[in-house]
């Protein structure tokens, strides 16, 4: 059997005909609808009446006590709509909430319950939020037949494949780079190619790109004022900053006491050199002049030369 990862079709339903709208969310051949709903629009969620039925929920939205951070409730019900309004009505923070059931009501209390175990435990690994929930229920105390078990674990893929696409990364793990820090920057990032910064005033930062993140290694320095009235990502260095990430490391340089994940080069750059910057250009292989865009072009190159190969006639 092939390794290679299959193709997957979701329809993104815009309730209203508007971006801004309620959205409902499937994938073909799988019985699970998904409501993706604001502030703005938690009245249109409640008016779903796929909703009075068993499911699970999560709220979403920024952490008032960490700043830059995320928090989430997950919960469970019998009636998804009762209990997501008064899940609600008791937290500030979300500014997204999701509602997850069957077009076939095919739910039952025990097969949510464990979802609700499962969503939490796999949330609290991959430690992306912090948990809004006062409890932490074990997957294995929700006593299952296996083979509902093993249809509740496609259930959760499934979300796994959702959620990211509808913009919650709460339940991706976090990159081995950022997250096995017990071992040496060196060994587990072994193998992978490494990016740096290196620049006159100090600044000296070393990073690599794992899954689509940008991951600057803990041992780096930052700029701590660059003289620069422009950055896009200041406040996100505040958050940096507050949360211990960046310590003050003497003269005008920061220091990064953890690993710390981005979204992008650019906003690495940006943290590193306090300033708006291009991170395509600015970092570099490390020990080479070769940009990241150089060594990303070069990435491209083997796939280029196999379908130009393919389109040229004997």
């Amino acid at each position: 059997m092939s390794d290679t990862p299959f193709g997957r079709t979701i329809q993104l339903f815009l309730v209203d005909g508007t971006p801004n709208g309620l959205r409902k969310v499937t994938i073909h051949g799988w019985t699970g609808l998904t409501f993706v709903a604001t502030d703005s629009t938690f009245g249109a969620l409640l008016s779903r009446s796929e909703l009075d039925r068993t499911g699970i929920y999560i709220l979403h939205g920024p952490d008032p006590q960490r700043p830059g951070g995320a928090r989430a409730y997950i919960g469970s019900a019998n009636s998804v709509v009762e209990r997501i309004k008064q899940s609600a009505g008791q937290r500030e923070f979300w500014e997204t909430a999701i509602a997850v059931t069957t077009s076939d009501d095919d739910l039952s209390k025990g097969h949510v319950e464990y979802l609700e175990a499962r969503l939490i435990e796999m949330a609290a690994s991959a430690k992306r939020v912090e948990l809004d929930n006062g409890t932490y229920p074990s997957g294995l105390r929700r006593r299952l037949p296996e083979a509902d078990q093993a249809n509740m674990e496609q259930f959760l893929l499934n979300l796994q494949v959702i959620l990211p696409v509808i913009g919650l990364d709460l339940l991706k793990p976090q990159p081995k780079a950022a997250a096995q820090t017990s071992t040496p920057p060196e060994q587990r990032t072994f193998g992978e190619i490494k990016f740096e910064i290196r620049h006159k005033a100090g600044a000296a930062a070393d990073a690599v790109e794992e899954d689509g993140e940008f991951i600057v290694l803990e041992g780096s320095l930052a700029l701590k004022d660059s003289g620069f009235q422009a950055n896009t990502y200041s406040n996100l260095r505040a958050a940096l900053i507050s949360q211990g990430v960046l310590q003050d490391n003497g003269e005008n340089l920061y220091r990064f006491a953890s690993p710390f994940s981005f979204n992008s080069p650019s906003a690495a750059a940006a943290v590193v050199l306090d300033r708006n910057a291009n991170g395509r250009t600015e970092w570099k292989v490390k020990g080479t002049k070769r940009t990241y865009a150089d060594w990303k072009i070069e990435q491209s190159e083997p796939a280029l030369r196999i379908v130009v190969s393919d389109q040229v006639g004997p």
